[in-house]
């Protein structure tokens, strides 16, 4: 086998990161060699990979969908959002400098097609089959000028197209049949048909119009995905995370002692990797919420300062809200929090910044003996340490260099009474450490919680993975999906008016995909 398809989407979040992850695991599962490819990711949920190459968290969950190493081919171009203007560009896992959104789409974008199609050739001349991931919707028309991830991409690759759609936001078919008709006539010849998602109740009463968008299009739908509670996958965009709802949609566990544990997580602006939590979040009986008000710090156990690509914004959204005198009054009265990346920093005595936010000298929360200064190479690590007589795994991703002056020793920061912080992402992961700063939080706030002695992050997200699997292949037609691999679009897709005018040929493939990246960063 040999082929690949791309995965796009009717809007943003319609499901194109777990359908990719689902098709990569289904297809891993009947011993077809897979990997996952997103040309340009715009997030803040980011991983490093062992090469010490940054990525988007979806495409390294993916990877581990399809049981495959995640490398920086998956993820050529990350776009990180510094503001609502302008984004850091990571070209093939390192950063090469910040640009606004009119620079990068004016001109910028397209230099890096060469780039993402010589990554694409590279995974498939590894791969039986590469499954590519898209952003936002296809149909952008004024962005397809410069598209480099949609039908750019598979114009390029001439990959068949796949277009989801969410059906718990209604208007399926009407974006279904406009995102079709504000394409091409080139472009629309690859998009095949489509797939609908989180679909509740009886699948016989979509029918009639499923058999009417065919009518319409010429296109089949390729199945119909049910709505699934409980799935933790790791999301891709940390600007819309929903305030005061909890981390997981399932029902939380019963805990193993008599108390629950309650953790708020501020939600700072510009937050990056929220995933830290959800290995608190998949233990029995701790409940993980998302905060923006002080008063909702009072009853949390635990609160947790996460990563942001803004550490003196969010000190001073912290400092507005009232929610870093709460923090001082916790600090004060022995009351646990746990500061990670940006919020490490914010925790700190001093930040010198003359990079991130170019604001210069400005005074931290001064909770632990920290003096932060940024630095313009970023720190990419995967570091192993001990804490707790435990040993732990994580992951750096930071411009921030922290001199730590006094406290505990905990990872690559400190600790003073109960206020942890830490450059890595990831630590709580780690099992028996997660249950031993649990332990030690429960203690600190009085609650007679008990960490569950078997819970294995790991496993629940290989479970979850396994789900998706499963919802590919129990309710999509996989031999069409098969072939369509396979085999490329369906010769003599109509063309549904009124279209759009041509799109730019597509670059063709350098020779020597490894020496593309250099030249594009020459480019930026």
């Amino acid at each position: 086998m040999s082929g690949g398809l791309l995965v796009a989407g009717t809007t943003s979040d319609a499901g194109k990161s777990v359908v990719t992850a689902g098709i990569c695991r289904w297809l891993t599962r009947k011993g077809v060699s897979v990997a996952p490819f997103k040309a340009q990711n715009m997030s803040l949920n980011s991983f490093v990979t062992h090469e010490g190459a940054e990525i988007g968290r979806a495409q390294a969950m993916q990877a581990q969908a399809a049981r495959v190493e995640p490398s920086a081919l998956m993820n050529p171009v990350l776009l990180k959002p510094g503001s609502d203007r302008s984004s850091q560009v990571v070209l093939m896992g390192k950063p090469v400098g910040e640009m606004s959104a009119r620079g990068y789409h004016g001109g910028r974008q397209a230099a890096l097609l060469e780039t993402v199609v010589g990554c694409l050739e590279e995974l498939r001349g590894t791969y039986d089959a590469v499954i590519c991931e898209g952003a936002g919707s296809p149909a952008e028309i004024n962005l397809r000028r410069t598209d480099i991830v949609n039908m750019g991409i598979a114009r390029a690759a001439r990959f068949p197209v796949l277009v989801v759609g969410d059906i718990d936001r209604g208007g399926v078919f009407a974006s279904f049949f406009g995102t079709t008709a504000l394409l091409s006539s080139e472009d629309q010849e690859l998009v095949a048909g489509y797939l609908v998602n989180k679909f509740r109740g009886d699948v016989s009463l979509l029918e009639p119009g499923l058999d009417m968008l065919h009518g319409l299009t010429g296109r089949r739908t390729y199945g119909v995905l049910p709505f699934q509670h409980g799935l933790g996958i790791d999301e891709e965009d940390g600007l819309r995370v929903s305030l005061r709802g909890a981390v997981r949609e399932s029902a939380v566990a019963p805990p193993v002692g008599d108390d629950v544990l309650r953790v708020a997580v501020c939600a700072v602006p510009l937050m990056s990797n929220f995933t830290d939590v959800d290995a608190l979040a998949a233990e029995p009986g701790v409940v993980v919420r998302f905060v923006d008000r002080a008063e909702e710090l009072v009853d949390a156990d635990l609160v947790v300062v996460p990563g942001t690509r803004g550490t003196v914004r969010a000190l001073e959204w912290l400092r507005e809200r009232g929610l870093a005198a709460a923090l001082a009054r916790r600090a004060a009265e022995g009351r646990p929090v746990l500061g990670i990346c940006g919020g490490f920093q914010v925790l700190g005595e001093h930040i010198e910044d003359e990079v991130e936010s170019r604001a210069g000298s400005v005074d931290g929360l001064g909770l632990l003996p920290v003096r932060v200064r940024f630095a313009r190479e970023k720190t990419l690590a995967r570091p192993v340490g001990e804490a707790l007589g435990e040993r732990v795994e994580g992951y750096e991703i930071h411009h921030g260099v922290a001199q730590v002056m006094g406290g505990d020793a905990f990872l690559d920061g400190c600790r003073v009474g109960e206020v942890w912080g830490t450059h890595w992402h990831g630590s709580l992961e780690s099992d028996a450490f997660r249950r031993r700063f649990l332990t030690e939080v429960a203690r600190a706030a009085g609650r007679r919680f008990v960490p569950a002695p078997d819970t294995s992050f790991a496993a629940l997200r290989e479970e979850q993975l396994d789900l998706l699997g499963d919802l590919i292949e129990e309710h999509a037609d996989t031999d069409a999906l098969l072939d369509l691999i396979e085999k490329g679009a369906p010769t003599g897709l109509p063309f549904i008016p009124p279209g759009a005018p041509a799109a730019p040929a597509p670059t063709p493939a350098p020779p020597a995909p490894s020496a593309a990246p250099e030249r594009t960063k020459e480019a930026l």
